[in-house]
């Protein structure tokens, strides 16, 4: 470490620089696996906030039913199913893309 004195990005023994002593492909393995924790924790808490189909808005009967299935995109029930779906897709990525071995 004498010979690098010292400063924080420094050439490795491979020639390529790190940041830390971590290689810069080591860091950005990091970054993505704790996002890809995050995503795991939201995808639980989301999934959870759910309601079942049969005690959800389809329980209510008459005319609210209609009005709820025409403009579920627009309930918040809706909202959690869209951020289901994307978080879901999200967290499939990046596990194939950190189970890929490239870093």
């Amino acid at each position: 470490n004498a010979r690098y004195g010292f400063r924080w990005i420094k050439p490795s023994h491979e020639g390529r620089e790190t940041i830390g002593g971590v290689g810069q492909l080591g860091a950005l393995k990091i970054i993505l696996t704790i996002l890809f924790i995050i995503i795991c924790i939201a995808l639980v808490v989301l999934v959870l906030m759910q309601e079942g189909k049969s005690a959800g808005l389809g329980a209510i009967s008459g005319a609210a039913e209609t009005y709820w299935g025409k403009n579920k995109g627009r309930s918040m029930e809706g909202l959690l199913v869209k951020l289901t779906k994307i978080l879901a897709a999200l967290f499939m990525i990046l596990a194939v893309i950190l189970n890929l071995n490239v870093f």
